[in-house]
């Protein structure tokens, strides 16, 4: 059955074991349908079929009850006359029709009830129990408008709305952000500075005033206990001063600081105290909250839906596999996520909910991975000895990384399925030339092959290097074979190069969206490339794929990925590592400076430039702000031009300009014409300019470690010594962390590492965001939990891959809840 069609009738059993309520899909069945529709296209179902599909889904929201089954009964008939055998009937002991009858079998009334909510919950290390199974009256309506609160109308519900709390499953998963523990809390003589802590103490005093004629607007407070006293100071938040009253008891949660030998704290977290506890143990929960909502308003109407809902919440996760996995239920750890009895549920709870998230991550690479490697692909042959004579004129010897990652792909495109393969190596590793040699292995055999790159600068080097390299002495490809396509190429350039692909004439093209965007057509695309894939789109990506009938694809990136991303944002791809650089490359020589040593840099780089060489100057912002005192590009090119390098020719290029104007700039720089580039973070990805043997970076702790090592690798490309300085705003920062590490270290997988870990995903996710986004519990830095997920996910989806089984119905639900049904295009 073909995946779009199990999807389909995943949705209709669903909604019809809900009693055509239209709450299979999140929002309603009409919003699957653009998504859908585009599976189903990829999955080869005939045209008229999923206009049909969509026609009678769109309006599916306006009609009765009956009616909707009468629908959906209608499609389903339809889909397996159109299918007849590829599409089996159902067997003996099942229902004529995928959709189950919405009334309840007979012993569903006769199961247990659902526990009262003061059973004592099981824990991890508990004997296996029966799952609870509810009858569905008795199921929580996570779809249900938050209005269905007591006491919360319209008028919260939209207040509400700015927390992303619509429905009682939005306030179900809205988890506190952290928790205190009246018991637990230090008095203030007892705090030390830099210490991060919360204390309870009485509110003696409470003041505002403002400075920088206005600007900023400052509240005092001093809270004190029986031991001491404590100033704690907001900036730009003069509500707080209405809030807090003279004599208020409350709870500080932040890092303490130092002011004239006395300890404050800036900036804290704050809560009044309620006498009422909520928790047995005095583990009180703290939320994220928005304006107009007071923390004690929202505990209490929390613990109204958890009270009321939690327990009647449908585990999605079979029985066997929470036993095997050592989970508390669902209902269980919702309940203690909340509002926990002790700090041991709590971390029971976090770690059901976080595995979740992990789990239904895995299973959807899973899918993607499954539903990409069902496709047939052409089978290229490839003969080692052609191969072996190609590898011989190469320039240079390659590198065992570089043999290594040759191989697995020769491999894939042996297999007779589309080749979907990450190349992730650092700045220099030489992935080009592995690309290289996969458009030769495809070219000879007469199919075409596409480079797609972000910019056009980045393009036009990958051109004249897939030209050397490809069309050399006994080359498979001649020069005419090989063109280059961007937004500058002229339209009459443009119009040639359009026919020559669609005659097949031209066997290789290398471009930037201009790729995609243009009415370009293959004769034979077999070949997909994407350079720095992460800073295209999911569609971009899925575009190019188009041009061809399931082309092999090769995804390159120059930021190395940590082993925990590899496993799951890019768990639906099959990776390769270039571990290993170029015999001859040295390192770049990386020190940490001062901002008062900035006169250093500068003589270093003027010794450079009157070497014949050239320099980076790398600034955070493009021109200056009262919000900020960090140095910016725009200025500092006027100051540096006039005040410091005034004999030599200084260029700027920051990302306010136009794609023309920055590819222009970047030429002059590639050609000599400046001797000094004045940029900001756009020249992090791309250029090759082997001339540049000094990397200059201002403002360096506002970078994380990703962009700080992808800016060092814009210099020592070429033969001659090169150098990166690293300037903080301020001498306080010289001992960041990530500024020691660069030092310390040239090896991007051990800074990917680093930078995971201090950072979070987010530099390394670029645009895949799709089900990353739905991470609240989980890190991408926990290993451990990612293999246990990964390791279980893998088990169900061997078992039952398109989770049809009946009793992973919920969870197949759950699933595309999770990923918001996104394109099947992820990677």
């Amino acid at each position: 059955m073909k995946p779009s069609i199990t999807k389909l009738r995943n949705y209709f059993k669903l909604e019809a074991k809900n009693g055509y309520q239209n709450n299979a899909v999140i929002g309603g069945l009409g919003q699957m349908l653009e998504h859908w529709s585009a599976e189903a296209r990829n999955d080869g179902l005939p045209e008229n079929l999923v206009q049909v599909v969509d026609a009678r889904l769109r309006d599916y929201h306006r009609l009765s009850e009956t009616s909707r089954k009468e629908t959906l009964f209608g499609l389903w008939n339809r889909i397996q006359r159109e299918f007849g055998e590829d599409h089996p009937q159902p067997s003996e002991d099942e229902e004529a029709s995928p959709i189950p009858d919405e009334k309840p079998a007979p012993q569903a009334q006769e199961e247990p009830t659902p526990p009262e909510v003061d059973t004592p919950p099981q824990t991890a290390e508990s004997a296996p129990r029966p799952r609870v199974q509810l009858p569905p009256g008795q199921r929580a309506d996570l779809h249900a408008s938050v209005t269905t609160v007591k006491h919360i109308g319209e008028r919260y519900a939209e207040t509400l709305e700015n927390l992303g709390i619509r429905t009682l499953g939005d306030m179900l998963y809205h988890f506190p952000n952290r928790y205190d523990d009246y018991s637990r809390m230090l008095p203030i003589a007892k705090l030390r500075y830099g210490e991060k802590v919360s204390l309870i103490g009485t509110v003696k005093s409470i003041t505002s005033r403002s400075t920088r004629g206005g600007r900023v607007k400052i509240v005092e407070a001093v809270i004190s206990d029986n031991s001491g006293a404590i100033r704690a100071t907001w900036f730009n938040q003069p509500w707080i001063a209405t809030q807090l009253q003279r004599g208020d008891h409350v709870v500080l949660s932040g890092k303490t600081d130092q002011y004239l030998g006395r300890l404050t704290m800036n900036s804290p977290d704050w809560s009044p105290i309620e006498k009422k506890h909520l928790m047995a143990e005095g583990v009180v929960p703290i939320y994220p909250l928005t304006a107009k909502i007071t923390q004690r308003w929202l505990r209490n109407k929390m613990h109204a839906v958890v009270t009321d809902w939690a327990d009647k919440v449908e585990d999605y996760l079979p029985a066997q596999l929470l036993d095997d996995a050592e989970l508390l239920d669902l209902p269980v750890a919702l309940e203690h996520i909340h509002f926990p009895e002790s700090w041991e549920m709590l971390g029971q709870a976090r770690h059901r909910l976080a595995f979740d998230e992990i789990f239904l991550l895995q299973l959807g690479v899973l899918q993607q991975k499954q539903i990409w490697a069902a496709r047939l692909g052409r089978v290229f042959e490839i003969d080692q000895a052609w191969l072996a004579a190609q590898i011989d004129v190469l320039p240079f010897r390659l590198t065992g990384a570089q043999q290594r990652t040759l191989d697995e792909i020769v491999h894939d495109l042996a297999t007779g399925h589309p080749m979907n393969r990450l190349v992730q190596g650092d700045v220099g590793s030489g992935k080009t030339v592995v690309a290289a040699m996969a458009i030769a292995m495809v070219v000879q055999a007469g199919a075409q092959a596409a480079l797609m790159a972000p910019t056009s600068i980045l393009a036009e080097q990958h051109y004249h290097n897939l030209l050397q390299l490809l069309s050399k002495e006994a080359g498979p490809l001649s020069p005419e074979q090989i063109h280059l396509m961007i937004g500058a190429t002229p339209e009459s350039e443009k119009a040639e190069i359009r026919a020559g692909l669609a005659s097949g004439a031209i066997k290789v093209v290398i471009g930037t969206h201009a790729l995609i965007e243009d009415p370009v057509e293959f004769a034979d695309l077999q070949l997909a490339i994407i350079d720095e894939q992460h800073r295209f789109g999911v569609h971009q990506r899925a575009s190019l794929r188009e041009k061809g009938e399931n082309p092999h694809l090769l995804v390159m990136t120059a930021t190395p990925i940590p082993r925990s991303l590899a496993l799951t944002v890019y768990g639906d791809l099959d990776v390769s590592v270039i571990d290993e650089m170029p015999p001859g490359r040295q390192p770049v020589e990386t020190h940490v400076l001062s901002p008062k040593e900035r006169e250093r840099s500068y003589s270093l780089i003027r010794r450079q430039v009157e070497k014949g060489h050239q320099a980076f100057i790398i600034y955070p912002l493009v021109e200056e702000s009262d919000k900020s005192e960090e140095k910016a590009a725009v200025e500092e090119h006027a100051r540096l031009q006039k005040d410091v390098f005034g004999q030599f020719k200084l260029g700027l290029l920051h990302g306010r300009m136009t794609p023309g104007e920055k590819d222009t700039v970047m030429e002059k720089f590639r050609d000599g014409e400046y001797h000094i580039l004045v940029s900001t973070s756009v020249v992090e990805v791309g250029v090759d300019i082997p001339n540049a043997t000094v990397m200059l970076i201002e403002g360096a702790h506002r970078f994380g470690l990703a962009q700080l090592h992808q800016f060092r690798g814009r210099v020592g490309r070429g033969a001659a010594k090169a150098y990166c300085l690293l300037i903080p705003g301020s001498a306080d920062a010289v001992e960041n962390e990530r500024l020691l590490a660069m030092a310390e270290t040239n090896d991007g997988f051990v800074l990917a590492e680093k930078d995971l870990e201090q950072r979070g995903p987010g530099d390394f996710l670029g645009t895949r965001q799709s089900g990353f986004s739905a991470l609240r519990l989980a890190s991408l830095t926990d290993i451990q939990l990612i293999q246990k997920a990964r390791k279980h996910a893998a088990a169900l989806f061997e078992r039952d891959a398109e989770l049809t089984a009946p009793e992973h119905e919920t969870l197949a639900v759950a699933l595309n809840r999770f990923w918001h049904i996104e394109s099947t295009d992820i990677s």
